[in-house]
């Protein structure tokens, strides 16, 4: 049984950070993941991808729409969507390959599985495999993030109906595209499909948009977005989700 100073379950922003620094300062450290690769929900399947498409999308508007007013003719530009995905790829890969650097770096070790406090001091790592191994240590952080919130009675197939990380990675461009919330995750990748052909329409269930912000600065997002082309149906619910042939 291996025993540390401090367990880390999670190597997200919070967990890898903390992680880093308890080790710089001499503490002896373990980071319990289940994922494949580190970083969690932001380097993965948030924050990093989603900038990185949200940039490519910009430079593709940018080069159809802004160009030719500044007396630079390219023409209409082809969309790849193949390849803006592996741009995406690969911005995500360097991320959570230089956060494993940084774990090595400062002799970090690290478990694969799902993590379990069964005890003080003791967190239990069920591996992919199935075998389990139990950890040890003086203090424990729990550092494991979030999960998408499904709504009651609309079953997600991340094929159709997406979460955040189903809409990070759609094979194609789809001819409408119905986001379900208007805080930052959603407006983010509703903006992003938009620039790239698709006609999106977000439903909000308040009576604006980014609940939490500053009134004038929503105010001010939301007319940006409507001259990019998103509509809004605010103070308005989803009930129910039918599947009729292609149309949902």
């Amino acid at each position: 049984m291996s025993t540390y100073d401090l367990v880390v379950i999670g190597s997200g922003p919070a967990g890898y950070v903390c992680a880093i620094r308890a080790a710089q300062l001499g503490m002896k450290v373990a980071v319990v993941e289940k994922r494949a690769t580190y970083g969690g929900t932001c380097l993965n399947i948030g924050c990093i991808p989603s900038k990185a498409l949200l940039y490519a999308s910009e430079m593709f508007e940018e080069a159809g729409h802004g160009l030719e007013k500044l007396g630079v003719k390219v023409g209409a530009p082809k969309l790849d969507l193949k390849g803006m995905m592996a741009h995406k790829d690969a911005t995500v890969e360097s991320n959570v390959n230089g956060v494993a650097f940084l774990f090595k770096k400062n002799k970090i070790d690290t478990f694969r599985g799902i993590g379990r406090i069964d005890g003080p001091g003791k967190v239990t790592v069920a591996r992919e495999d199935g075998e389990t191994e139990t950890v040890e240590a003086k203090s424990i952080v729990i550092a494991t993030g979030s999960e998408s919130t499904p709504l009651p009675g609309i079953e997600i197939d991340e094929e159709r109906v997406v979460t955040s990380t189903g809409a990070l990675s759609l094979p194609e461009v789809p001819r409408r595209l119905l986001v379900v919330g208007a805080g930052v995750i959603g407006l983010e990748l509703g903006s992003v499909w938009r620039r790239l052909g698709a006609e999106v329409t977000v439903v909000e269930f308040l009576d604006r948009i980014l609940p939490g912000f500053d009134g004038d600065v929503a105010k001010q997002t939301q007319r940006i977005l409507r001259r990019q082309g998103l509509t809004f149906r605010l103070s308005s619910k989803l009930t129910g989700v039918e599947k009729t042939g292609d149309a949902i």
